[in-house]
């Protein structure tokens, strides 16, 4: 295909130390560096919605990445087949989103958000914590982070921009959220994603700041919607949470008008006719043709087309796909089974932190290094306690449901213990 006029240098400019060029795009060597990254494979074992490893067939954090990558990529082909303003020459990058895509949950910890929020709660005070914001903490800082000083991936501008779901800052909000926003140590980034350009004072009101997404940033959060709220169905379904029985109590209590009793009516059907995959598949692609472009007025807009349009998803696909989150939510992660996960990661996460607390942040005699070398080095060297903690923070977000287990067993449980039990 002919050049891509879609994208200028601007877009392409490296965060920190400038990339080697080779044969491939800019876009490909971020997915590429993505894909190859420890951190992207940890994703195999990280909850999704059920506990990792319980079943082979349920979604991981990893097999959703994938899957939302694909929803992107073909939200990227189906708008180009729509032609104008897009061309052969004038397209949104499917090699970009797909980075975008595969990345944008690197940074969620164990046990999935039940994870997410315990780690929120230990942080309040010390600036946070929140799944995105660790996604660019990885490919800024610590994603291929070593001894020699380098630090993060290297990523292009456009694929920061990509994964940067919210902008605010944490302390930019009158009262400390506990989601949706980047630490303020981030606050560099964020200028130099916008190249400098001073925000208006209007996006600085409420979340408007937060809704300000590049069109890439834009079609992933889309597609990761229509596959959480479509693919949670599958899996509930599969796990025996969703049976027509529990749908057709659970809806007794809600307001369901004629488009959802139609939702209701497709899903019954499905499960009565052994079809549900099928049936899901084909929603699937609703939700990607439901998708088009519109010019949009931007701030950025002078300095990259990815502000010059503005994703805008039929009301159709929004209604069902809201009306399945919320169904997925009152009956799957409201139950007393997910509330049993909930409360497992409260217990083990806050007795690793406290444990790890207590050695590195507390003690004022010997430092008793129960963490890997180059992690118990990292600590050591901060030299605030706002700093320390980060960096176990750091360290709990990066296990999977497996290690941290394994970790606070070997810490915690005295029947437990070998010189591999702890990785």
């Amino acid at each position: 295909m002919p050049q891509n006029r879609f994208y200028n240098a601007f877009d392409l400019q490296e965060w920190g130390t400038a990339r080697k060029i080779d044969y491939r795009s800019p876009f490909q060597i971020d997915r590429d560096r993505i894909i190859h990254a420890h951190a992207f494979r940890k994703l195999q074992s990280k909850t999704q919605v059920f506990l990792s490893g319980e079943y082979d067939f349920y979604r991981t954090r990893l097999t959703h990445s994938m899957e939302v990558a694909q929803i992107g990529r073909s939200i990227c082909a189906w708008l180009l087949s729509r032609g104008d303003p897009l061309g052969d020459d004038f397209y949104i990058d499917s090699d970009l989103v797909e980075a975008s895509s595969l990345a944008h949950d690197m940074g969620h910890p164990p046990f999935g958000h039940s994870g997410e929020r315990t780690l929120q709660e230990l942080m309040k005070r010390r600036g946070g914590f929140e799944g995105n914001a660790q996604t660019l903490h990885l490919l800024c800082e610590t994603i291929y982070q070593n001894e020699s000083g380098v630090k993060g991936m290297q990523p292009t501008r456009a694929l920061l921009d990509g994964v940067l779901k919210y902008k605010k800052l944490y302390t930019e909000f009158a009262t400390p959220p506990l989601n949706h926003f980047i630490y303020d140590g981030q606050a560099p980034v964020r200028d130099w994603v916008f190249g400098g350009a001073k925000i208006p004072g209007s996006l600085m009101l409420g979340d408007a700041l937060n809704d300000c997404k590049s069109v890439e940033c834009q079609i992933m959060d889309w597609a990761d919607d229509a596959a959480y709220s479509l693919n949670d169905i599958v899996d509930g379904v599969r796990a025996g949470f969703l049976t027509v029985e529990r749908v057709e109590r659970w809806a007794d209590g809600e307001t369901i008008g004629a488009a959802e009793q139609r939702h209701l009516d497709t899903l019954f059907d499905a499960l009565r006719h052994d079809r549900l995959e099928n049936t899901f598949s084909k929603k699937i692609g609703a939700f990607i043709q439901a998708c088009r472009l519109k010019p949009r007025d931007h701030f950025m807009a002078d300095k990259t087309n990815r502000y010059k349009y503005e994703l805008v998803i039929d009301e159709v696909a929004l209604s069902e796909a809201v009306f399945f989150k919320k169904m997925a939510n009152d009956i799957i992660f409201e139950s007393p089974q997910l509330e049993q996960l909930e409360y497992k990661a409260r217990v083990v996460i806050n007795a690793l932190y406290n444990a790890i607390w207590e050695n590195y942040a507390e003690r004022n005699e010997r430092v008793i290094r129960i963490l890997p070398a180059n992690v118990s080095r990292l600590i050591e060297a901060e030299k605030t306690q706002d700093g320390k903690a980060r960096r176990i923070c750091d360290f709990l977000a990066g296990q999977t449901d497996g290690m941290v287990v394994r970790t606070y067993r070997r810490l915690l449980d005295p029947e437990f213990g070998s010189f591999r039990d702890l990785s």
